[in-house]
Order: C-alpha cells, then structure tokens, then sequence
C-alpha cells in the first residue's frame, strides 16, 4: 500500500468516523476503487480507527477525567448507588458501560461474519441507504429538554452501535439518531456518542493489536503509523464539524449524502 493509498484512507476514515456517513462503509468502498485486497488490511481500518479514539479523547478528556473520578470516588468509598444518584458523571460512565455491552457481544460472538461483511462492497452499499433512511427520519424526532440518558435508554443505544458493526451503517449515525428517537436533546445525543465509541475503538484495537502481534504485519509499519496519525488529525476536525451542525438542526441533511453514495455504489459496483 502506498504513502498516497495510506493517507487517503486514513483522511477518509478521519472524516467519516464520526460523520454520520460510515467509516467502515467508505473505507470498504474506497479500498475497492484502490484495488486494495489484502486480507490484513483490517488491521489497518483498526488502525485507522485507533487514531479517531485518540481524537475524542483530545476533545473529550475533561469529561474523561471526571468520569474515572467519580468510579475512582464511588469505588472507594463502596457507595455506587449513592453516586449514581447524586452524580452526573457517575451516571454518563455507568450509561457508557452499559451501552458497550451490546457491542461487545455482538463483536465477540459473530467476529469472523463480520470481517467477512467488510469485503462486499454491495452490502456496503445497501447498508449506506439504510442509515440515510434512519439519518432522514431523525426530522421527525422531538427532544424533551433536560432529559438524561438513563440505563435504559443507553442499553437501547447501545444495540443500536452494536447494529453499526455492520460497515455501511453508521456508528455515529445509528447512536445519535436513536438518542434523538428517545427524545435526547441534538448536544447529548452527540456527546454521548462521542464518548460510547471509547471502549469499542479500544477493545477493537487492542484485539488486532494482539493479533498483528501473533502473525505479524504484511503491511508494513509505516502505513499503520502515517493512518493513525492523519486519522487522529482529521477525526479532531470532524468533531468540532458535527458539533456545530447537530447545534444548528442540521443533521438529517447527511442523509441525502447516505442515500445517493449508497444507491450509486448498489449500481456502479
């Protein structure tokens, strides 16, 4: 793969991660343009993605660090429900735990089927219009404000990230649709699924890391450092980006990009 090849993909990963347009659905996409069909160039999307995980924590690490305070302070003082009561960040953490899970078991239990997705670009494809309909659909949600995201409705979430494995549905884009369905207001909605992609990203690249470990890397280190790299700058841009959209009601207008992509790729590919 080469330095252009590397830079492209990981610009394009950066970008999209959290646009609610699916990173894994234009990474698939793109590789199949670049005629890129290695078998190992999922450790390079994990890779890629790795570099994104590195973006939320830079713009999110206040939120982080006061998440882990306040396990650090419940765990110590053995009173977790007193916190989860009194405690705002407590509650956000033990919602980002529990809508993880979801994710977790999907990713654990049907992993080979769901490498085995990222190689069709077709269904890809069909997968992009499928989050543009659920993007377009957000018009007709109607947020309650000063409504929290409570277990219930993070385990919802959750499932619907877990769904998001798939490539070509937007993880994004699933999560922060579905918390808009649950009548979150646009700015918890996105926070929220800004920081729920923490624990996956991670677990997902800390699996290929010890599997590139295992048998080793046809890759080349180069192309892993240079995405992770380019991808952490881009993903910064494209939070800020989507902030700022979702602030002005403009979400569903992705959509419409979902939509034609897709529908392009179903008959040109």
């Amino acid at each position: 793969m080469s330095i252009i090849d590397t830079i492209l993909l990981a610009v394009l990963q950066g970008f999209t991660e959290f646009l609610p347009v699916s990173s894994s659905g234009h990474l698939v996409l793109l590789q199949e343009l670049l005629n890129l069909h290695d078998p190992q160039m999922i450790i390079f999307d994990v890779f890629v993605h790795f570099g994104t995980l590195i973006s939320v924590v830079f713009v999110f690490w206040k939120d982080l660090l006061e998440i882990l305070r306040s396990f650090l302070t419940a765990l110590t003082a053995m009173k977790l429900k007193k916190e989860y009561e009194k405690t705002e960040y407590f509650r956000l953490g033990a919602a980002i735990i529990v809508g993880t899970i979801p994710a977790g078991i999907i990713g654990l239990l049907y992993r080979h089927q769901i490498e085995a997705a990222f190689t069709d670009p077709k269904l890809v494809s069909m997968n992009l219009v499928i989050t543009g309909l659920i993007l377009f659909l957000t018009r007709l949600a109607k947020p309650i404000k000063g409504k929290r995201v409570g277990l219930v409705s993070a385990c919802i979430i959750g499932v619907a990230q877990a769904i998001a494995i798939l490539p070509g549905i937007s993880r994004s884009g699933s999560t922060m649709s579905t918390a808009l369905y649950l009548k979150i207001s646009p700015s918890l909605a996105a926070r929220f699924s800004f920081l729920l992609s923490v624990p996956v990203i991670a677990g997902a690249a800390l699996l290929e890391g010890v599997k590139l470990f295992r048998h080793g890397n046809t890759l080349g280190v180069m192309p892993l450092v240079v995405g992770t790299a380019v991808s952490a700058v881009a993903g910064y841009f494209a939070i800020k980006i989507l902030l700022n959209i979702i602030e002005k009601g403009k979400f569903s207008w992705f959509s419409f990009y979902c939509l034609a992509i897709g529908l392009l790729g179903i008959i040109f590919i």
